[in-house]
């Protein structure tokens, strides 16, 4: 039997990450991450800007999408928020990206774990108890201060993961902002893709990104998760929300944990 192509291989795992992404309203980065470790046998940092630049591709096709069903005036109201969550995670994901390029890689390991599992874990709680918030009663002030102090913190996940942040993003905006959850999901999409825009410099400055990778794992894998993006979208009503997060939940914390620490980070 021929071995199956990387270009295939990327595909075929990238559209299911993609439908179950869209099912329960993120990019799916967090669940390709272990796949280029454990698959496609990336090294921790090449893995982490491989993951990044094929958020980008989904984040673009979800804006698309986003723009044609959503209507603006969802979104004016947003705009101070917007800023601040946009202008901090932008900063962050500038920090972040320099701060990962110096940890070693058992350090930067246990970092993933850390992050992995603690989304995991917000999968979870939100399988049993739906976001729901009024958000803080504060002046417009000091609601676009709190947007830039937590959008650093957001910009920071962003370039350490390789993710789009939507998994930090989204509970930020709904229950900090008191968004309700489908503008949350088009605000994210809108703060995600500056943020990932400028891990993406932070990593090609330090040449983390060949061709022959943008080639044969970036661009299909990519493809394939915007595929699998339009089919989980379909699917939402008739799949419980619910259920399949605790069990996506429970699958990231075991194999963020069997993947990420195998030599005891």
């Amino acid at each position: 039997m021929r071995p199956v192509r990387t270009e295939t291989k990327a595909f075929l795992f990238g559209a299911p990450i993609g439908t179950l992404g869209g099912l329960i309203g993120l990019g799916g980065a967090e669940f390709r991450l272990p796949i280029l470790k454990a698959v496609f046998q990336c090294a921790t940092h090449r893995a982490v800007a491989l993951n990044l630049a094929i958020s980008l591709l989904t984040l673009v096709s979800s804006l698309a999408v986003r723009v044609s069903v959503v209507p603006p005036r969802s979104v004016v109201e947003w705009l101070p928020v917007l800023g601040g969550l946009t202008g901090g995670s932008m900063a962050g994901a500038y920090m972040g990206a320099a701060y990962a390029s110096r940890l070693s890689v058992e350090r930067l390991e246990r970092f993933i774990v850390v992050l992995l599992v603690g989304i995991g874990i917000a999968l979870l709680v939100e399988g049993f108890f739906p976001l729901r918030s009024a958000g803080i009663d504060a002046s417009a002030l000091l609601r676009v201060a709190a947007a830039v102090v937590l959008g650093v913190g957001i910009g920071m996940v962003s370039s350490l993961l390789g993710v789009a942040g939507g998994e930090v993003i989204i509970p930020t905006l709904v229950l900090v902002f008191g968004a309700d959850i489908k503008t949350a999901g088009t605000l994210s999409v809108m703060i995600s893709l500056p943020t990932v825009g400028v891990g993406i410099w932070r990593y090609a400055r330090r040449g983390s990104y060949e061709r022959a990778d943008l080639r044969a794992l970036v661009l299909p894998m990519g493809v394939g998760s915007i595929a699998g993006a339009f089919v989980g979208g379909y699917l939402v009503p008739y799949v419980p929300g619910g259920a399949l997060k605790v069990g996506l939940g429970i699958i990231l914390i075991v194999s963020a944990i069997r993947i990420f620490r195998h030599r005891g980070a």
